[in-house]
């Protein structure tokens, strides 16, 4: 997949959407990571050709759908490009089969052929005649596939596809999806969940107020997101500002924490972040090359339990001051089952993640 994408459209007199990404060779899903209000639907909007951007240029596979100083703008059906929407946009008036076949050219009995094979692969076998109000959330979502990749598009646009669906459903259906996207080098997933992302794209781009932020391979980019906006929407539930006091050495300004870098800090670093699960229960040994680094005493404020976790919410139990008492976050597996809370806890250098404002930079990639 070929995707190049680089459009400005102002939306209000507060809010205007600049993206600017291209696709890899061999990436079979991007996923667009954003906040709500990001703009990431507007994003997919405009691929789609729902939307016209004010100026910009968008092609796919080198085909270009709009070239604003060529004055190209083709049509939604002319553009290839199949999107599914949050709520489906299913029609209501419409059966199964009807929904699937709606628009597709051929013959009476072709499509209906047509259609066969795909109600088969989506599992909706004997729900032909049923209505959308007649169909489950999870049946509602493969018709409404079934209806778009029937078209055979160029381009798949997914527009938070699982965020209507119960924790039990949603892990079916993303299962289905890497099926599908296991063929297809075509798909664009948009979402607010990092973990989607994770699991389903091999290449991320971050949005934040209408902008592109960081881009790169997902796992790359969550090992080192650049920014300290970019660290907060991949997760990073702990970031500070800092003070450079060494080549390799930072002051973490909310936490009254002197750490140890792996690598030299660079003169616009900013921030440090700590991914809650990189906490690690002090034994002894610690990395660095100097002797234990990176140690903390919590003092416990919050310990509560998930289904395979426990979250800790500490303090530094030796900070100097209440400007330094800002709250940090652990996470463990319950299966490690500690006898007591660790007198101290350490993190690895490489476990840092040094940040940038996002002021400072014009965007980021891995």
């Amino acid at each position: 997949m070929s995707v190049k994408v680089s459009i400005c459209k102002k939306l209000s007199s507060s809010f205007s959407l600049n993206v600017e990404f291209e696709t890899g060779a061999g990436e079979s899903c991007l996923g667009i990571l954003g906040a709500s209000g990001a703009g990431k639907s507007m994003t997919l909007k405009c691929i789609a050709g729902i939307e016209t951007p004010d100026e910009g240029y968008i092609a796919i596979n080198g085909r270009v759908l709009f070239d604003s100083a060529k004055k190209i703008n083709l049509k939604p059906q002319g553009r290839r490009v199949g999107y599914l929407f949050q709520n489906y946009a299913l029609f209501p008036r419409m059966t199964v089969m009807e929904n699937i076949r709606a628009a597709l050219p051929g013959s009476k009995i072709e499509t209906r052929q047509k259609a066969r094979g795909f109600i088969e692969n989506f599992e909706l076998s004997g729900l032909e005649d049923r209505f959308p109000n007649q169909l489950s959330g999870g049946q509602q979502q493969r018709v409404a596939l079934a209806r778009m990749l029937i078209r055979e598009p160029e381009l798949i646009l997914l527009d938070e596809p699982f965020s209507a669906l119960d924790s039990n459903l949603r892990e079916q259906m993303q299962l289905q999806f890497l099926a599908l996207i296991a063929f297809r080098q075509d798909v664009i997933l948009v979402t607010h969940s990092r973990d989607e992302v994770f699991k389903l794209c091999d290449g991320t781009l971050v949005m934040d107020a209408g902008r592109s932020l960081a881009q790169g391979k997902t796992h790359a980019l969550f090992q080192n997101p650049g920014t300290v906006q970019a660290a907060r929407l991949t997760g990073c539930k702990n970031i500070s500002p800092v003070r450079q006091t060494g080549e390799k050495e930072i002051y973490a300004l909310d936490w009254g924490l002197s750490l140890r870098t792996a690598a030299p800090v660079e003169p616009d670093i900013s921030h440090v972040g700590i991914r809650a699960h990189d906490f690690k229960p002090f034994t002894g040994e610690s990395s660095g090359g100097k002797g234990p680094c990176n140690l903390v005493r919590p003092a416990i404020k919050i310990s509560a339990g998930e289904p395979f976790e426990q979250v800790v919410i500490f303090t530094n139990a030796d900070a100097r001051n209440s400007a330094e008492q800002g709250e940090l976050w652990w996470k463990y597996s319950k299966y490690l089952d500690f006898a007591e809370t660790p007198a101290q806890l350490f993190v690895p250098p490489a476990a840092l993640l040094l940040l940038r404002s996002v002021e400072s930079i014009k965007k980021y990639t891995v």
